[in-house]
């Protein structure tokens, strides 16, 4: 039987040469450098964003505690037949949420109103009731 040898095939030169090797370097140096520009770059952008949001919060802040307030006026004003309609307009909302596989911090949130327009409406109730009166009649 006859035995091959294999010889590991090598290149003309034989060996990787010096200025290859700086090639090779030149080329991960120059990755490392344009990676280093790019998150440079979106720190600068992300701290912008965030100076931004930062200088716009005050008015944001006084723009929801106005709309607040102005619900807490409506619901207030509101006749008794508006506030259960809402209620239950409501109530169905969060649960159409809740069937329908929503978030359940959005179905909380969705109940939120419905628990505003309920509250007014049991004190309403308690208030036009006299206080010597029992619940059942």
């Amino acid at each position: 039987m006859a035995t091959t040898q294999h010889q590991d095939p090598a290149p003309a030169s034989g060996r990787t040469t010096k200025t290859e090797a700086r090639g090779v370097a030149d080329t991960v140096s120059d990755a490392a450098s344009s990676a280093a520009n790019a998150a440079s770059s979106a720190a600068s952008t992300v701290a912008g964003a965030a100076n931004d949001a930062m200088t716009r919060l005050p008015d944001a802040a006084a723009t929801t505690r106005d709309a607040l307030a102005e619900a807490g006026r409506t619901i207030s004003t509101g006749s008794d037949e508006q506030l259960s309609a809402g209620t239950l307009v409501s109530v169905g909302f969060a649960l159409g949420l809740l069937v329908g596989g929503a978030n359940r911090l959005l179905v909380l949130l969705a109940l939120i109103p419905a628990a505003a327009m309920g509250l007014t409406l049991l004190e309403r109730q308690s208030e036009t009731r006299p206080k010597g009166s029992s619940a059942t009649r």
